[in-house]
């Protein structure tokens, strides 16, 4: 078993309860284990999970938001 992993990202364009779900989908959709706690207000993403930074990171940005770096 994998150990989960700890990021903070800054995500930018986020501004609704829909994509807090979006977000959330994305990343439970590839890790159903992960955890995905959104602050609107400041754009911080804080997810455990046992994919890697580059692939929350990815599919974050699928969802059409930016990432600051």
């Amino acid at each position: 078993m994998t150990t989960p992993n700890t990021y903070a990202l800054l995500v930018q364009g986020m501004s609704c309860q829909h994509c807090v779900k979006a977000v959330t989908t994305a990343i439970q959709d590839e890790d159903p284990t992960a955890d995905v706690r959104i602050d609107l207000p400041t754009g911080r993403v804080d997810v455990q999970t046992v994919l890697d930074e580059a692939q929350v990171r990815a599919l974050i940005a699928e969802e059409g938001y930016s990432l600051q770096t």
